[in-house]
This record gives C-alpha cells, structure tokens and sequence, in this order.
C-alpha cells in the first residue's frame, strides 16, 4: 500500500489544530474558525473550476454512493485522495477511483490518488479543497468539524450525530466557518427523484388544504449477530474506528467484514454506533417530512412511543418494529412506524399525497399497505400529479443532484440545499423519535433550549459519554 501519511507518534487533535489555525485556510479566531472562507481554499488550481475532493470513509455507501456519484462529475471535481482507519481499504479506493477515471478521461495516469490511513493527515494535505464523509455514523459529527476548521468543504452521510447535543455543537461551529456543508439527504434531490419536491410544494401551497397529519413508514432491523470474539483483521484500527464509543472486542458482525465491503455491516445494527433505522434511514423521510411541514429549523414539542420492540436475544439490539408519534407547534401530528409503506404521505384536509424512492423500498424488511403497495408518487387526486407549480407560488429550492448542487455551491459560493443547521434538525427528531422509544410516558420537547422538559432521565439521551481522546469534547483539548 503506498501509504502516503502515517498517524506520527504522539499526533492528536491538539496538533491538529494547531496544524489548522495555522493553515492559509484557516483564519485564527478563537477555535481557530474562519469567518470567510478565503480564494485559498480551493486550492492550487484557482481559480479553474476543478475542486478537489478527498475521500474519508471508504465502505460501502462511498464505493456504490459517493464516490461514484462524484467520479461523474469530471467537469467539477476530482478525487485526489482517500482515507479509512483499514488500510486495505483505503487501498480498494485508491483502485477504484483511478480505474473510474481512466475509463472516463481516457487517461491511465489522470489522478494518482494519496492514501492515508487517518483522516486527519488528509486534512492537512492543503490540495485537498473538499471531502467527502461516509464513515460509520459515530464518527459524522468529529470528522465534520475536524474538516471545517482546516477550511475544507464537507459532503457528510446522515445520520449527522450520535446525539442532539452532538448535532448542536457539530453546526454551531460549522457554521462559523463559513465552508459548505451537505448533507446527503439526497431525496431533496430532482434526480434522481422529483416526486419529493413536488409532493412539498402541493401541500406548501395548500392545494390539498391544511396540513394536519404526515406519516412516514419506516420499517426496523431484525434481530441476530453472534457475538463470537476474534482477532482483529490486519491494517484495520480497530481502536481509531470505534472511536468515542466504548471499547468493546471485536466481531464481524458486530463491526464488519473487514476488508470486504458487506450489504448491510452489523454496526448498523448496534446501537453504540446508533440508532437503528430511526436514524439510518429516517433521517431521510423527516427531512422531506419538515421540508413540506415548513419546520426545517425546528423540531417536535412532544413525543409519545406506543409500541416498540427491542431484540431479547442475539448480538444486534437496535429496535425492531416500532410506532412513534410526535407533534409539532404548528399542530401537525407525526406519526411513524413499520407497518406504513415506506415513505412520506402527507395528509391535508382536503386529500393527502406520498412520495417514496421509485425502488418503492428500502431493504427486504419492507411492509406493504393493504396487500399491496402505492406508487412512488400518489395522490388522492390524480390531478395533482401533474400540477405544475405556478410563478406566483412557494417554489421550493431546485436541486438537480445532490453531490451535483454540493460542488456547485463551493463554486458559485451560494446556499446549498441540505446546509448544517436543517441536516441537525432532521437528525435530532429522529433522535428525540428514539428516545421516546425508552420510555412509556409522553416526552415533552423545548426545540429552542433543545431539553426534554421536566424529565431529567430523558435529558440524559441528549450526550453520551465520549471515550478519550476521541469524541467533539476533546477536539483542540487531547
């Protein structure tokens, strides 16, 4: 493996901030945050439009999603390196991204890609104007962070934290950094599906009346895993990758199959590395859920879980089949659990509309409505499908890819789609969905103080503890 950087001796995130607030990218203040993002951060070909992007997490969701997605995009960015705590895999990227390109350019030689085997020494490499994060969900929140201090762009994979107060600190300070932050929430997206924009603008503009109930099916994980020690594979980090959460021993299924990209790796079902699907994938229909409900910079004021299971035997502990329903200020009920089809359905009073991926699902755990399933784009009223939003109406932000609207923003210095602060809001009501999964009364929300209100055991589901010296808390302190 050409190993480009190596974690040096005695490298923490005190050095590494030092190393950032002293960069061209960085403008010190405080934290060592810009306010303005100078010409510098799009690196030594400023100012062409070619903006180099780094890798950082290099399983599966990079290799079927995000790098392919961005290796499309020759006429704006270039992938010049990648880092992943498993050296093999970082290796595997590195492969892949320079056979993508010499298929696309033509060129044998077109990038000759720098492999690190901890994202902090890609973030110091000062070509390097962007990054991609699709690590495991535990480590969103640093890396996000960590990237915006050293001025570089950020592509981020939902769910966005562990935590709410996690989320909070993460766009707080992403925000004071001025560099542009995406979330993939990639169903905001017209491509590759319109249908959730349209859906949004139907019920925005009040073409099917007042909105008073959304529901969104989301199914949950089975149980399983064995939970048989073994040896931790080579050039693999375990320690790095369990990062803030606990030390425990490794297992394939609890982990990954190291280095062979699964289908679906057994942290998903953990929840030391999150919540399950509540997260995994409800990030995803919130989001489009608060798009519609115009609550993109808020939350719930109470939750209330009527049914959940939780897995009583097996490695895997995150929640089976599960019904959640949490109401907004403006009156809207919520409602969301595994035996709606997959999807969002916005109910006004005079009809209702839904939208869902054209795949129809999500994994083969899917439910299915009465026998049988809608159509990705359906509505009480057929004619509202092919209403097209008039000049004098809400027209909601067009996106024509999400990877795509990202690197043009870095470009064009414009807002983008899925910024920090509406990718925290999604990711919190997820978070506060699950925890009223853990208890069996009503849990009642502040979304401005972001507390549960007079429930000091439910306010403890706000943080975790953080396993030195990895964690937000220890950012610029280990």
């Amino acid at each position: 493996m050409d190993m480009d950087t190596t974690e040096k001796p005695g490298y923490n995130r005190r050095e590494f901030v030092k190393t950032a607030a002293n960069g061209a990218a960085v403008a010190t203040v405080a934290w060592g945050f810009p306010t303005i993002v100078p010409s510098s951060v799009f690196g030594k070909n400023a100012p062409s439009n070619m903006i180099n992007v780094g890798q950082i997490g290099c399983g599966r969701i990079a290799t079927v999603h995000d790098m392919q997605t961005t290796l499309k995009y020759t006429d704006s960015a270039r992938i010049i390196a990648a880092a992943d705590f498993s050296g093999a895999r970082a290796d595997m990227a590195k492969k892949y991204i320079e056979s993508s390109y010499e298929k696309s350019t033509g060129k044998k030689n077109y990038v000759d890609v720098k492999t690190y085997d901890h994202y902090r020494a890609l973030l110091e490499n000062k070509e390097v104007d962007a990054v991609q994060i699709s690590t495991p969900d535990h480590w969103h929140a640093q890396v996000a962070v960590e990237a915006a201090m050293a001025g570089k762009h950020i592509y981020c994979q939902k769910p966005t934290s562990l935590t709410i107060e996690e989320g909070r600190f993460m766009s707080d300070h992403i925000k004071k950094t001025g560099v542009i932050f995406q979330l993939g929430s990639q169903q905001r997206s017209v491509d590759p599906w319109p249908q959730f924009k349209k859906a949004c603008e139907l019920v925005r503009n009040g073409h099917i009346g007042q909105l008073k109930t959304v529901r969104i099916g989301l199914p949950g994980d089975p149980a399983g895993g064995v939970a048989t020690e073994m040896p931790v594979p080579d050039r693999f980090n375990y320690d790095a990758w369990l990062g803030s959460t606990p030390y425990v021993y490794y297992t394939q299924d609890r982990v990954m199959d190291e280095p062979h990209i699964s289908s679906r790796p057994g942290w998903l079902r953990m929840e030391q590395f999150g919540a399950g699907m509540i997260t995994g994938w409800g990030v995803h229909h919130i989001d489009i859920a608060h798009w519609g409900m115009n609550t993109e910079h808020t939350g719930p004021v109470s939750a209330e879980c009527v049914h959940v299971e939780f897995p009583t035997k097996g490695l895997w502990n995150v929640h089976g089949t599960f019904e959640v329903h949490m109401k907004y200020a403006n009156g809207v009920e919520m409602i969301i659990n595994d035996t709606y089809q997959n999807g969002i359905k916005f109910e006004c009073t005079k009809g209702w509309v839904f939208c869902a991926r054209n795949e129809g699902n999500v994994s083969a755990s899917d439910p299915t409505i009465n026998g049988g399933k809608l159509a990705p784009f359906a509505a009480s009223d057929p004619n509202l499908l092919t209403y097209v939003t008039k000049p004098n109406e809400i027209h909601l932000y067009n996106s024509p890819e999400q990877h795509r609207n990202w690197l043009d923003c870095i470009k064009n210095k414009k807002p983008n789609i899925s910024p920090v602060e509406v990718a925290h809001r999604s990711c919190s009501a997820c978070l506060i969905a699950h925890a009223s999964m853990k208890f069996k009364t009503k849990l009642h929300f502040d979304p401005v103080a972001e507390k549960f209100i007079g429930n000091a055991e439910a306010n403890k589901l706000l943080s975790r503890p953080q396993r030195y010296p990895y964690g937000t808390s220890y950012i610029g302190k280990a």
